[in-house]
């Protein structure tokens, strides 16, 4: 057996002979061993205080090379105590994620964050923050009431910024978000206790958010090409009122791509667009995903989304998913949907994927009923169970 050189050689040389390769050859590396893995896992490790942090993932961002990333690490760990941890990674293609979840545990505090994405001139507080690494694309993981205004700081300095992800922040109440140039994509994941969404972001194409309905105030009609609305948690406190959702109802009303939950469409979009007698239609949807939920020992009701289809003249593809734990509304308007509901004519309808169903007779039922209505060819349709059903034996 042939001696493995490289397994004697020093991390330092191994990186170097890496940094010669094209960056995906390098990356492939990683599957090797532990040990190439490791070269990719060094974290470069600061400690300080918190006024130190902008300074420091400046410094961190201006020395790294994306065209050769083993020059210098793609991890720092910044330490401003034994148990308060930051954790910054860049990625390729100007993605940086700051994790904040090593920090030690306090009480889930409330705390707002308000972020200011504006031009250098106005309202930075780094100016020498780099433009070699403009980061693009921001991942926000597990900010807390001690680390919100390192967080607010961090953000305003990135003037560049198109996409920003906020992910688990325990204790966020309240969050407003301002950019006027260059932010087009804004996602918002499992932060339970938010209460209110200010949003002045007037160039948004792309508003992704999962959690309890909060309070959404958009100071502009945004023109939302894609918008995920998983309100299945219901909203996050009593009191809503159609007219709260009127404005954000504008805002996804020429959206291509749309996730709704049964409910908010029954207590808060319906009411709104029943009066308008047809005039109000959703003309750019083409894909539509429909949250639902039902007793499985109750028939499936289907008339609250006939209603919906019926304001969707384009759609093309079709997902409904049953989620047994979503919330429900009290069915008040249920008698009004039905008969609105009925002679509804679906559009070029191309695909249908059914999820989570309990029984199958519920899933045909569904299936018989849109087939019926549908104008055209016949879609594709996929049941819970991953087959498709044979829509011969429907007409």
């Amino acid at each position: 057996m042939e001696e493995d050189l490289f397994s004697n050689l020093p991390d330092e040389i191994l990186g170097r002979i890496v940094s010669f390769l094209p960056n995906e050859s390098s990356l492939q590396t990683s599957l090797l061993s532990t040990r190439w893995r490791d070269l990719w896992n060094e974290a470069l490790v600061r400690h300080g205080t918190s006024e130190d942090i902008i300074g420091v993932v400046a410094w961190f961002l201006t020395t790294f090379e994306e065209l050769d990333p083993l020059k210098h690490p793609r991890k720092l760990q910044f330490h401003l105590s034994e148990d308060c941890v930051v954790l910054a990674t860049v990625a390729n293609k100007s993605k940086l994620l700051l994790d904040f979840s090593p920090w030690k545990k306090e009480l889930e505090i409330g705390y707002e964050l308000h972020f200011k994405l504006l031009k250098q001139s106005q309202y930075v507080t780094y100016k020498s923050f780099p433009c070699t690494f403009s980061v693009k694309t921001l991942y926000l993981k597990s900010v807390s009431c001690l680390t919100s205004g390192v967080a607010s700081s961090i953000v305003s300095n990135l003037e560049h910024l198109e996409n920003l992800v906020i992910i688990d922040c325990c204790g966020l109440q309240s969050l407003s978000v301002e950019s006027k140039f260059e932010l087009h994509k804004l996602t918002i994941l499992d932060c339970f206790q938010l209460k209110t969404l200010h949003l002045k972001t007037p160039k948004l194409k792309s508003f992704q958010y999962r959690g309890p309905l909060p309070m959404i105030r958009p100071e502009y009609h945004f023109n939302l090409s894609d918008a995920l609305l998983d309100f299945r948690l219901g909203p996050s406190c009593s009191g809503f009122k159609t007219k709260d959702f009127d404005a954000t109802l504008l805002t996804i009303k020429n959206s291509e791509v749309l996730t709704l939950c049964k409910w908010t469409f029954e207590e808060l979009i319906w009411p709104s667009t029943s009066p308008l007698s047809g005039s109000f239609k959703f003309y750019k949807l083409r894909e539509l995903l429909w949250i639902d939920n039902y007793d499985k020992n109750d028939e499936y009701n289907m008339n609250a989304l006939f209603s919906f289809l019926k304001l969707c003249p384009a759609l093309e593809q079709l997902f409904v998913t049953i989620d047994p734990t979503c919330y429900y509304s009290s069915g008040r308007c249920n008698s009004c949907l039905m008969q609105e509901s009925k002679c509804t004519e679906l559009g070029p309808l191309k695909v249908i994927e059914l999820m989570g169903f309990a029984s199958q007779k519920d899933e045909i039922s569904l299936a018989k009923c849109l087939v019926n209505l549908i104008k055209g060819n016949p879609p594709k349709i996929k049941a819970s169970n991953g087959n498709c059903l044979d829509v011969v034996h429907f007409e």
